[in-house]
């Protein structure tokens, strides 16, 4: 007998998303079909005001559409309730953003502790899958410095470490290296192919940079809040 196919880890289904009324209405977007397996590398490049991070968000569980289906995992995101979305954010999603978004006054440690706190995790457990974490992005040896102690790049690395402390099906990057300078962006996304090579973990980054989107395995190119054709210089390997 055979199997019945797997389905995509993400599907976009007909999505679209408006913003106002009448003359100041924004579609932002239009009736947007996109589908994500398990264990690939998506870079979603676009101008700004193309849609794409209206549509990072919608995959995050950081907005809902005005119309059409989000499935994860099979399941319609919409049919589910606020505090469903956000348990599916939590236990499912990993997010890096270009600004860090670290505690300014805490360790590194306790930054990437954050998400297991949420979880109402016990200290020891937390503080070793913390340690972990760090490990894999090789700031163990940085685990009691400060923000402020740290380099961008190394901030960044305690924000991914924090971001996949979970064990997230799919990390979520919008914009990782844009804080950074050219060789630590290069380290950024070397760490990003290791999570989604070695580890299996779906990434789905957002990037103004043609060579950072070089990494992934397939471009997505947003324009007017569509998906369109890849821009030239924007295709992928």
């Amino acid at each position: 007998m055979n199997a019945a196919p797997q389905s995509a880890l993400i599907e976009l289904q007909g999505i679209s998303k408006v913003y106002g009324a009448g003359a100041a209405l924004v579609r932002a977007l239009d009736r947007v079909d996109l589908s994500i397996d398990a264990g690939e590398f998506i870079a979603i490049m676009g101008p700004s005001g193309s849609g794409k991070s209206t549509a990072m968000n919608i995959i995050g569980c950081l907005d809902v559409p005005s119309s059409g289906h989000y499935l994860f995992k099979g399941v319609d995101v919409g049919a589910l309730t606020q505090n469903q979305r956000a348990l599916l954010r939590r236990h499912f999603l990993g997010f890096v953003f270009q600004g860090f978004n670290l505690l300014a006054r805490t360790s590194a440690i306790e930054n990437v502790e954050l998400p297991l706190i949420y979880r109402g995790m016990k200290l020891k457990q937390r503080r070793s899958l913390a340690m972990r974490a760090l490990e894999q992005v090789g700031l163990a040896a940085r685990a009691g410095h400060s923000p402020a102690e740290l380099s961008g790049g190394q901030q960044q690395r305690v924000a991914i470490a924090r971001a996949i402390v979970t064990h997230p099906y799919v990390l979520l990057a919008d914009e990782p290296t844009g804080n950074v300078d050219t060789a630590t962006s290069i380290e950024i996304m070397e760490l990003l192919t290791h999570l989604n090579r070695d580890q299996g973990i779906t990434v789905i980054m957002v990037t103004h940079e043609p060579d950072m989107a070089q990494y992934a395995g397939r471009l997505i190119h947003f324009l007017d809040g569509h998906i369109g054709p890849a821009a030239h210089g924007e295709e992928t390997v």
